[in-house]
Order: C-alpha cells, then structure tokens, then sequence
C-alpha cells in the first residue's frame, strides 16, 4: 500500500532520516517505536507530503507520489498537486490541531468543502458518520475548549478518515493526553484495525503495539533496527539495541 524507499532528510546538516526502506500493506497495522530524535516523525511527514525528502522515492498503491521525473531529473511536485494526493494519506498528530472557532462537525468538515468542494448539506452528513465512528456525533455541536483532550484527539481522527484516506499515519497520537484519556483514542485506534485500516502507528504505548500491530519496528538514529512480528520482537529480539530500548520501555 505504501512503500518509501532509500529514504533520507537531513536539517542544517543533520541526517535525521539514512536511506530508509520502509512499507506497509493492505490492512495491516505496523507499529514504529524508538528513543526520541531516532526519526520516526520525520518518516511520517515525509510520507504525508508534508515536507520533501532529500532522496529516495514514495510510492503509495504503487504509484510514485510528491516527485516526478523531468528531462531525467527527479523534481518535487507543485503544491497543487501535493494537495490532491494528500488526501489519500490520513494523519494524526501528537497535538489536536483543530480550529478553536469552529465546533466538532465543522472541523471535520472542513476539508471535504475546502479541498473536495462538495456540498454543505453531504459535508455535514459524512462529518457526523465520521463521528459517530467515534463515538462523538452526540458532541457535534462543541467547540474544541469544550471537549477533553482525548475527544479532540478522536475529533481530529474523524476529521482524517472524513476524506478516506488509503492510509493512516499516528504520530504520538496519545502522548499529549493525560493518562486516563489514551484508553478512549486507542480504542477508537483498534476498532480502525478491526475495520482493516491500513495504519502506521508512531507510539509509546507498547502494550497496543503488542496487541493490535501485525509488525513492530524499532527505530533508532534515522535507521531501522529491527522489524519482527509483535511476539517475535517483545519475546525474542535479534539485537542488542532493541533489548536495551525495551528493559527502559518495559
């Protein structure tokens, strides 16, 4: 489904991201763990379109997204059409992000009158299913200062399956929440799973990792250290670097 290859980034000088090789396929769920600074948000935006890579080539269902190739050069595509392709790439990110002006059903439905210029009537009809996916259509009408912050967090999931992306990427979506509130947004996380989603999930919470990811990646220094199957990868890690990571996180 998604697939990035040799993938780098680097800021003033700093590789953050050594020539990943990274994929997803249909339906599964692929957990991304690893000590802070190691990269993994980086591979997220790069994924979604939200900033260029230096190198290496993103293909989503096959097809290669961001760049294209001119006269025999590789050049990043105009925004334009970064916005189209962005819409089949769902992210959640650490923080909420939802305007504070507009309530639950009009932050969800923003992107479907903005960028799929459909009508108000059918935006509001999708925004509420999507919602109500969520367990949240009975709070349609509050703002975001009237909503804790795992509602806001489950508002700004709806708000990216609005436009039914292929793929959905978390980065962190539960580390801003305080601990009573992660349960509510990972629940709604694994229903996503159930459904087949198709989801990579940056996360702390190793305990979901262990639950509901078909694979377990361990991120460290802009590379990847390991991948296994969650038993495999809790059980019986190959490396040296993962059994360290894990006796901290565990």
């Amino acid at each position: 489904m998604l697939q990035v290859s040799n993938l780098h980034k680097s800021y003033a000088g700093n590789e953050v991201l050594k020539g990943v090789e990274f994929e997803v396929r249909k339906g599964q769920v692929k957990a991304v763990l690893g000590p802070s600074g190691s990269g993994k948000s980086t591979m997220l935006r790069l994924m979604a379109l939200l900033e260029p890579a230096d190198g290496g080539s993103i293909r989503l269902r096959g097809e290669t997204i961001g760049t294209t190739v001119r006269n025999g050069r590789t050049v990043h595509l105009p925004e334009r059409a970064l916005a189209r392709q962005r819409q089949d790439i769902g992210m959640v990110f650490q923080r909420f992000n939802l305007f504070p002006h507009l309530d639950a059903c009009r932050n969800v439905m923003l992107g479907l009158t903005s960028v799929q210029r459909i009508s108000h009537r059918e935006a509001r009809e999708r925004a509420m299913e999507m919602l109500g996916r969520v367990g949240l259509d009975h709070r349609a009408g509050h703002y975001p200062s009237e909503l804790s912050g795992g509602q806001q967090q489950r508002v700004a999931i709806a708000r990216a399956l609005v436009l039914n992306p292929d793929v959905m990427l978390f980065d962190e979506p539960t580390s801003a929440l305080d601990p009573e509130l992660v349960g509510e947004v990972l629940e709604v996380m694994e229903k996503l799973a159930a459904d087949g989603m198709t989801m990579i999930v940056v996360t702390h919470e190793v305990r979901f990792a262990s639950r509901v990811a078909d694979e377990v990646t361990l991120f460290d220094g802009g590379v990847i250290v390991e991948q296994a199957a969650p038993e495999e990868f809790f059980n019986n890690p190959r490396h040296e670097r993962t059994r360290k990571f894990l006796s901290h996180v565990h």
